[in-house]
This record gives C-alpha cells, structure tokens and sequence, in this order.
C-alpha cells in the first residue's frame, strides 16, 4: 500500500511538472502577430518562462510621494532598468492575513447571477458568427481553419441559473458604441476576447464602412458608420513593464514599476468603456522585480500575487482619480482558467485538454488553473472601488469548458520538432480559447451588462 502512495505521489509530481512545462511553451509561442490572422513574416523567437503557482500572502507598501508615470531614479528606459535590477533585495512589504477563499460558489437562491448556471448545447442559435467569415480573426484562435475536427465546442449556450442572458444582437451592440470608443486592454485572453467582439459585429456593417489599423500596443477596429471603435490595448501587467512591447515580450526577467501606469493611462483616460484584465502574467516567474519611481535604482523582488496585488492597488487609485462614472464604464474581466490536468476531471489520467471535446459536468467545479487566493484579493480591491467598476466573474463558467482550448489546432510561430509532433499533449494549448466560443459568452455578459 506504501508503495502505491508513492507511486501515486510520483506521477502526480511528474504531472505538475509536465503542465508547467506545457504552460511554459505555449506562453512561449503566445500571438504577437503584426494583425490578427497574419504573423507579418515574422518568426518569433522568444525565450521561456516557466509558472508558479504564488504564495498565499498579499502584501501592501509603504511608499513615499511619487508621481504617477515618473521614472525610476536613474533609469531612463527600460535597459537601465534591466541594468539596476541585476541585483535584488526581497520585497519587505507587510503581509496581510488571507482567508480562505470560496468565490464562484454557485447560489441556489432564485435571485439571478448570470455568472452561475450551467451550459447547454444550442446547434439552433450557435455559433453567432462562422469562423471564415470573420477577416479579422487570429490563427491563433482559428481552429477549424488549423484542422480541428470537431465543431461541438462552437454550440454551447451559457444559461444561468434562474434567469435568461439578453439575447446577442450586433446592431445592439453597435448602437450602444454609437460615438464611443470601447477598449480592451491586457494580455493575450484580453485581446482574444476583443477579437471575439470584432468577429461578432463586424459582419453587420457594410464593406468600405470598417477598418482595421496595424497592429501595434494600440489596435483598432473603427465603425464608421457609428463613429466607434472597438480597440485592443497590450498592458499584460497593468502597470509599465519591460513586457509593454506587444511583440518582444517574452523576457528572461520581468521588472515592472508598481507605481507608475501614466503611460498607459494617456490611453485608457481617451475610451468610454473599458474592459480590463490581468492575470496569468503573474504566474510566470519565478519572482517578479519591483522598481519604483522613488527607489533610486534599489530594485525589489516578489512573488507574483505581492505584485499583483500592487499593480491592482496603482491601477485602483488612477481609477479612483480618473473615471467619471456619470461618463465613463469601467469592466474588470476576472481569471481565465486553464486546463492543464486532465486528471482534475478525469482521475488517473496524465493527459491536459488534448482530444477534450464536451464541457465538465460537475457542478461547481475548480481547477488549480485558478487561485482562488489571487481572485479574493482581486474581489478586496473591486469591493473598495465599488460601483465605479463591473466585475465580470467569467471564471467558474469557464472552468467547466476543457474542450474550449486551442489544444494543437492553431498556428504555432516556432517549428515543432518530431519529438513534439508525436507527443501532441506537449505542446497543446490549454490557456486561450477558440473562436468562435468560449469569449463570445464573455462579451454576451457585456452586452447584457451595458
């Protein structure tokens, strides 16, 4: 019996290990294409990082008068920066105590939550849009194009519990754009949840009425006809980071300035509604470096929730500051899961979403592709910002859609070797969605909560 429980144990290590090496890859060969659909002719070659999973503490700083946007003392751009973080000390901040977490616990009450219900299968209504008639999409996200087989994961309903989702209508959706600019802004997720939003609009709008610009840290899809943009916004981590570059990004050491996001603010303060979001760049480290404006050149070192936890509470006071609520709509898009361990829906296998082609049926369902820890402290900053910003909770619905992922139907920007190719579970990805799918539901939930 010992040795069985040590078997156990040892594939179970082996399985954590593996996962966060297929985490590490596909972060690795993460789109930075010069326009949705195009790799430019570009080859990306990008160096690794491999994820952690961060503490349980949180911490808070005690920061002397600064300047939102500032430079650190002595650094000027990010190489000096890179220079002065060649040596760190630990980050000293208090920790604060946690309690255990248990958001997303699905209510049985008959009030509606649209964010708890389940999924149902909808071949009348989808999918809401076909994946080769969208011109904007990313292959990346195109996995029909990339050989996928099936097309089940297309036709998926989000239903919740008590209650029915506003039916989509793109013309709706437009008309309340009508003069705006909508902004998504974050990483990769973010910007696959605003290429699902493109897709789902576009094809309502006559040709010659709508363009793309190239892409750039500022891409966007303008209406004309409506006087509005749909725009896509690169800030993987909030605050200014030596990642900011949406296409070399992909760093052997990451420093951000917790304290200073003025340069991405100039281009959030211009938008009507924001849609943000901030996650799974925390999950890469092992340690993240904190170079702050007052620093003179010293430069810290956290674990990823600390300094979550600081880009959040920057981001929270600029919100604070700078949203007018009576003219401004602000979103704040919670974690997007991964499914990495087969073995959390299917005990004793060693597998990841690979072949998964139906969602997971238990109900309340979590995975260790989300923190619970990190989403209570994401819910302590939201609570202190109150109505100013909507939360939308997209996180326990997608936890049930293992078979929403890329897995190996995208465009890689590397050549995979014949040891990969044999080995599709390598290099599966298990952390963006397909399209159409998963994303549109998120953006059903904005379309119901404007």
């Amino acid at each position: 019996m010992h040795k069985c429980s040590r078997k156990k144990t040892q594939l179970y290590l082996l399985s954590v290990f593996f996962a966060f090496f297929v985490l590490s890859f596909i972060l690795i060969h993460d789109d930075a294409s010069t326009k949705p659909g195009d790799d430019g002719g570009r080859r990306l070659i990008l160096k690794p990082s491999f994820p952690t999973f961060t503490t349980t503490n949180a911490s808070t700083h005690k920061t002397e008068k600064w300047v939102v946007g500032e430079l650190p003392s002595g650094a000027s751009d990010w190489s000096k920066a890179t220079k002065a973080c060649a040596h760190t000390q630990s980050y000293n901040g208090r920790p604060s105590s946690r309690v255990k977490y248990h958001w997303g616990k699905e209510s049985r009450s008959n009030e509606c939550n649209a964010f708890s219900g389940r999924w149902v299968y909808d071949n009348y209504s989808y999918p809401l849009y076909d994946e080769a008639g969208c011109p904007y999409m990313s292959d990346q996200l195109a996995c029909r194009k990339h050989g996928r087989p099936d097309r089940d994961y297309q036709k998926w309903r989000w239903q919740p519990r008590g209650c029915d989702l506003k039916r989509w209508n793109a013309t709706e959706m437009l008309e309340k754009l009508r003069g705006k600019r909508l902004m998504f802004v974050g990483d990769s997720l973010n910007r696959g949840q605003w290429i699902s939003m493109v897709c789902l609009v576009q094809s309502v709008i006559p040709s010659g009425k709508k363009l793309m610009t190239p892409n750039s840290a500022l891409t966007k899809f303008i209406a004309k006809e409506y006087n509005a943009s749909i725009e896509f916004y690169w800030a993987p981590l909030i605050v200014e980071s030596n990642s900011d570059d949406p296409i070399n990004h992909r760093l052997s050491d990451r420093i951000i300035r917790p304290d200073s996001l003025l340069r991405h603010a100039s281009e959030w303060a211009k938008a009507d509604i924001l849609v943000f979001n901030s996650y799974l760049w925390w999950r890469s480290g092992p340690k993240i470096k904190l170079l702050w404006s007052y620093s003179g050149g010293v430069c810290e070192e956290a674990d990823g929730k600390e300094a979550m936890k600081l880009a959040l509470e920057t981001w929270a006071d600029w919100i604070e500051s700078s949203v007018n609520p009576l003219k401004h709509r602000v979103f704040f898009v919670t974690m997007s899961p991964t499914h990495l361990w087969s073995q959390e829906w299917n005990p004793g296998s060693d597998g990841n979403c690979f072949q998964e082609k139906a969602p997971i049926e238990m109900e309340g369902h979590w995975g260790n592709g989300s923190d619970l820890n990190a989403m209570q402290m994401v819910d302590e900053i939201m609570a202190r910002l109150g109505p100013i910003v909507t939360v939308l909770n997209i996180t326990q619905l997608s936890e049930y859609r293992k078979d929403g992922h890329p897995s190996i139907y995208r465009k890689f920007w590397e050549t995979l070797s014949q040891q990969q190719l044999a080995n599709p579970v390598s290099y599966a990805d298990c952390i963006h969605w397909c399209l159409p799918g998963v994303p549109d539901v998120w953006n059903e939930l904005l379309f119901n909560s404007l």
